[in-house]
């Protein structure tokens, strides 16, 4: 059985392009935290940036590797617009969390869709899949349990 290359490539180019979409929103929600507890959450934000430069760098090796072309587009961002025309607000921590698990989500499902296309195909892109998936289902695990009120 032979790997469709033109699929992985447009799976990869996808990946990379969410990947590169995360680092600009961790990036952003990092720059928009105020308050006490503030260094906490930016170095995990900053960390999640970080990750999904390397997420989106692997997947551009990838591209590469097939003889394909890496995109220079970007996932979709969203905007919550937290803010008031006078004072900048910090974007409250639960709306961060909640879209950072709507964009791991994306993911998710992006690898998913690799490890479909590359199973009994490609034991590198296979591999590459599985790893993140595990990668992604750990982090998603993480801000759920963020996203928990704490015992009383």
């Amino acid at each position: 059985m032979n790997l469709d290359k033109d699929k992985a490539v447009a799976l990869l180019n996808q990946i990379m392009e969410l990947e590169l979409a995360g680092v600009v929103r961790y990036t952003h929600y990092a720059l928009m935290v105020y308050g006490y507890n503030r260094i906490p959450i930016v170095e995990w934000l900053n960390k999640q940036a970080q990750e999904a430069l390397l997420h989106a760098q692997k997947a551009g090796e990838l591209v590469t590797f097939l003889e394909g072309h890496p995109s220079l587009a970007i996932g979709p961002l969203l905007e919550t617009h937290q803010h008031d025309d006078n004072l900048v607000c910090s974007m409250p921590i639960g709306d961060i969390l909640e879209e950072s698990l709507a964009h791991e989500n994306e993911a998710l499902k992006a690898y998913y869709q690799l490890l479909e296309l590359a199973e009994g195909k490609s034991v590198l892109l296979e591999d590459y899949a599985r790893s993140l998936i595990v990668e992604e289902e750990m982090h998603a695990d993480e801000v759920k349990k963020m996203l928990r009120q704490p015992c009383k």
